[in-house]
């Protein structure tokens, strides 16, 4: 088990084994007075099982873990796509959608395939995030950020990863895929929520 910090510098736990979903969260989290750990430099290799039916459950189920693990203040976050014409799937099964042995590009090729017949009206869905974190004293707080959109066609777009290609922003008239890195940061769903922990973890900082 890995010893909590004792020095002023507090360490904050980034429960993912996701590399672009950590180097996300690093960006924007990246002015937090604490130091930001990953899984692997805090010597944790357990991979904890997500077994919630929501994204709540399943960011809380993480956190618990991994907080239990390190003995360290613990991020963690469960995030994806809702599509509406298909009873809000992916969901929770988003990272995972078709089978575990999927590359991205597969799962949009399914994706894309379940919708082939959908019209664009009905296309509407929702990336959501939400972030949970977990204290060593036992407390956790979860914070949410949803963006709303449409599933295109066809993918557009290299920057993010997932499903950002064929998720379209009709305010913007381009899919997340599309956006520059730093914009992207400011309306997408993780963006949304890692400012809302953010500023819990400012607050909880101050009272060091």
């Amino acid at each position: 088990m890995v010893e909590a910090l004792t020095s002023p510098v507090q360490k904050l736990l980034l429960a993912t084994r996701n590399p672009s979903k950590a180097r996300e969260l690093a960006q924007l989290l990246g002015e937090l007075p604490f130091k930001l750990i990953s899984l692997e430099e805090a010597g944790i290799s357990e991979t904890v099982e997500e077994t919630g039916s929501t994204f709540e459950e399943n960011a809380v189920i993480k956190a618990k873990a991994y907080v239990s693990l390190s003995g360290l203040l613990t991020l963690a976050d469960d995030s994806g796509l809702e599509v509406d014409a298909l009873g809000g799937r992916p969901g929770v099964l988003s990272a995972r959608y078709g089978s575990p042995e999927l590359s991205d590009e597969e799962r949009l090729d399914l994706l894309l395939q379940e919708l082939k017949d959908v019209p664009w009206e009905k296309r509407t869905a929702r990336f959501r995030c939400v972030i949970a974190l977990a204290w060593p004293s036992g407390e956790v707080r979860t914070v949410e950020g949803i963006v709303e959109g449409v599933i295109q066609y066809k993918p557009e777009g290299f920057n993010g990863f997932g499903y950002d290609p064929i998720f379209h922003l009709p305010d913007r008239c381009c899919t997340t895929a599309q956006l520059p890195t730093t914009e992207k940061n400011l309306i997408s769903h993780r963006g949304q929520a890692a400012r809302a922990a953010e500023a819990i973890l400012k607050e909880d900082a101050t009272g060091l």
